[in-house]
């Protein structure tokens, strides 16, 4: 599998339909005011950096890290690997990259939120084994019991 991780064309068709199938998935478990995925616009906002995953050429994931108001700190949005490739490790490989990128920003930490629901359970299970703890919201977040918020830090 040659796998090629870059930065993201968010204008890109195929890069607008992932992120509208991210959204509309996020949706069939997680009621609207609860959801926190973001759209195309939300992505292009200032302090987030999108990547893009694709094997020879057909896009197969993406992720982001969104810079946090204290500058030391990152959050993960928009983690998506297409369904027919997920369990192959490529979640892990995106993962990897984020904290990588976060790592060479001097971040000494990452956060993300992720749903509580039982679809979720395999998102929450990759963020635990990488070293991810869980904590309380952050960053505007609220107590929400669709929610779970997850922290890493650095050594």
């Amino acid at each position: 599998m040659s796998v090629v991780i870059d930065l993201a064309n968010l204008d890109a068709e195929d890069f607008r339909s992932l992120i509208q199938a991210h959204k509309a998935l996020m949706l069939e478990t997680t009621p609207p005011e609860s959801s926190h995925a973001l759209l195309i616009d939300g992505l292009k906002a200032p302090g987030i950096t999108v990547w893009d995953m694709r094997e020879n050429g057909m896009l197969i994931g993406c992720g982001a890290l969104k810079r946090l108001s204290d500058g030391r700190s990152g959050e993960i949005k928009a983690m998506h690997t297409v369904a027919q490739f997920r369990k192959g490790g490529l979640g892990r490989r995106m993962l990897n990259h984020l904290l990588a990128e976060a790592r060479s920003r001097y971040y000494t930490r990452v956060l993300l939120e992720t749903g509580s629901q039982d679809a979720f359970y395999p998102a929450r299970k990759l963020y635990e084994n990488a070293g991810f703890v869980y904590r309380g919201p952050f960053e505007g977040y609220r107590d929400d019991p669709n929610s779970v918020f997850m922290e890493y830090m650095f050594d």
